[in-house]
Order: structure tokens, then C-alpha cells, then sequence
């Protein structure tokens, strides 16, 4: 079994999760928004259930 975790093929498989793992974290987006929305679109949706909340 030690012979298996020191090994090469285990070593460059860990090392693939750890590349991948890495890259989920650098690459997530920052913000909730979608990428394909344009920031004025983003705000105009999110603003406007509190306007419509306002007129009650």
C-alpha cells in the first residue's frame, strides 16, 4: 500500500485534483451576477421587486 501512495501514477493523479481544486477557487465568479447580464440589466431586475414592494 505505501508502495502504491509513493508512486508516480498515484502522485500525478492527487496532483491533477489539486490543479483542479486550485483552479475552482481562482476562477469562480466574485459577484452573483451572471456573466451574461449586463451590469445596468442586473440592477434594473434588482431593483425593481422593491419597487413594486413600495406601492403597497
Amino acid at each position: 500500500m505505501t508502495a502504491f501512495l509513493k508512486s508516480d501514477l498515484f502522485l500525478r493523479f492527487l496532483g491533477g485534483f489539486v490543479i483542479g481544486a486550485v483552479g475552482m477557487f481562482v476562477l469562480q465568479p466574485n459577484d452573483d451576477h451572471s456573466a451574461l447580464t449586463p451590469p445596468a440589466m442586473a440592477a434594473s431586475v434588482s431593483a425593481a421587486p422593491a419597487a413594486g414592494n413600495a406601492a403597497l
